[in-house]
């Protein structure tokens, strides 16, 4: 059986009384080593990549194929430890995958340097990956072993993009992230249905540096330490990338996709602080992170970007952006307001030392731990858990119009009744009941979906689902 492992209320308080959601991780599968990058292929399947070499594939129930669907062990270097940076690391499919069985993946060789490949899915069983069809992209050579970047995806203009690390060593000693002539410290952007140049590639025409002579023509933005994990929102695709700080400060960094060649200010800046600035551009030039975690308020040490919440089973996580960290082993969620960011962070959940988060065909969220072998859910605890007395109570009819009924059982009764809408926030709250059998009027209610929360006389609580015509 699945089980429930932590619940953390998170409060939302912006000008407005917010519902209390439950941010709660469950067991989703189990039996995987070193996990650092889910990814799905546009069915209901989860593909797990595992740091050293393979793909595993996840069903629907959580359950792991026998097989993996790729092995590149053999051509995989480091990441023998848990803390290497290397190994196996990125994953992304082709936007037209059911119809051409490409994907691609970013992994370290055993000469240490990045390598960006195509491989295509066997041609008779779709659970399997054709391991000789490697079609080698770019390789990227990696001055020493840490600073990797790795995270590979597809933006809604059909380009692959990739993260690339600074190339390692402390304070960016060779400032890459600032030398449009190297690729590492960048966000690269590349043209994969097409070829140019003598590559398997090509660059796309709007690639923002592609007229000036001292610029790789693959950079789409620059400036940053080790864009570890990086993410489009499907709704509107905006582009949110978690870069790993030094020593200080860890950052959130979101921009529209369109934006292209924007300076994320690394190494002149770490966060919002200035690091080295030497040589550097005038800081009206750069672009700073929307969200920051300092070093010294927390065990923080490395961040780990996931998604903005676009699912809809959970209706309270909507617009959330959720991300964690490695040492903290927290879970944290940006939560829009008007032009700023709200953050809010979860107790430690000891022991996972988060890498990676996945988003399933339908926007759901997983989480991953590099020190654990499962693949956990994200849910809302309060849509997740039925109160053990749910069963005392009745409400009907449901879907309602006018009015809504509730029919309570001595056991169970009520004190406060709370109506949530799609965002989470409070727009009705009943109480100081003297009858077992309530009447609500919903006439000044919209017409939508709600969650109705019952707050019994010993405390005990339960919620319902709503439908309002």
């Amino acid at each position: 059986m699945k089980n429930l492992l932590f619940v953390l209320l998170i409060l939302f308080c912006v000008g407005e009384i917010y519902a209390q959601p439950s941010i709660s991780i469950e067991s989703f599968a189990t039996g995987l080593n070193k996990p650092v990058n889910i990814k799905h292929a546009g069915d209901t399947r989860l593909f797990v990549v595992e740091q050293d070499g393979f793909i595993q594939i996840l069903n629907a129930d959580g359950s792991i194929k026998t097989t993996p669907f790729l092995d590149i062990e053999s051509q995989v270097g480091g990441s023998g430890t848990i803390g290497d940076e290397r190994g196996f690391l990125g994953l992304a499919f082709h936007p037209n995958y059911m119809t051409n069985g490409f994907f691609y993946v970013n992994y370290i060789n055993t000469s240490g340097d990045t390598v960006i490949s195509r491989f295509s899915v066997s041609s008779t069983n779709v659970d399997i990956a054709d391991a000789g069809s490697e079609q080698i992209l770019m390789t990227i050579m990696q001055p020493v072993s840490n600073h990797n970047g790795g995270d590979m995806a597809f933006g809604s203009d059909g380009m692959l993009y990739i993260s690339s690390g600074d190339g390692g060593g402390s304070g960016d000693p060779t400032d890459k992230g600032q030398d449009l002539s190297s690729l590492l410290g960048k966000i690269l952007r590349i043209d994969v249905d097409n070829t140019s140049g003598g590559n398997n590639y090509a660059i796309p025409s709007d690639n923002p540096f592609i007229t000036d002579a001292n610029a790789l023509d693959e950079i789409w933005a620059y400036g940053v330490r080790n864009p570890w994990k990086f993410s489009f929102d499907r709704q509107t695709n905006d582009i949110w990338i978690a870069d790993v700080g030094q020593g200080g400060f860890e950052e959130i960094n979101m921009m529209p996709s369109t934006m292209a060649g924007l300076n994320y200010g690394w190494r002149c800046y770490e966060g919002n602080n200035p690091f080295n600035t030497g040589g550097c551009a005038n800081m009206n030039t750069m672009t700073f992170p929307i969200a920051t975690l300092a070093h010294s308020s927390t065990s923080f040490c490395s961040i780990t970007g996931g998604y903005r919440y676009r699912g809809t089973q959970y209706p309270a996580f909507t617009g959330l952006y959720f991300f964690a960290d490695y040492c903290s082993n927290e879970i944290g969620v940006l939560e829009e307001n008007g032009s700023n960011w709200n953050m809010t962070l979860t107790p430690p959940f000891n022991g996972n030392s988060w890498v990676a988060f996945g988003e399933d065909v339908a926007g759901e969220l997983y989480i991953a731990g590099i020190n654990s072998s499962t693949i956990y859910k994200i849910k809302d605890a309060t849509l997740s858990t039925d109160s053990a007395n749910l069963s005392n109570f009745k409400m009907f009819p449901n879907p309602a119009s006018e009015a809504l009924n509730l029919e309570f059982q001595e056991t169970m009764f009520p004190e406060v009744i709370t109506f949530y809408d799609i965002q989470g926030r409070i727009v009705k709250r009943v109480d100081n009941f003297s009858s077992n059998a309530v009447t609500i009027s919903t006439s000044n209610l919209r017409k939508g979906f709600y969650m109705v929360e019952i707050l019994g006389s010993t405390g005990e609580k339960a919620t319902k689902k709503l439908v309002l015509n």
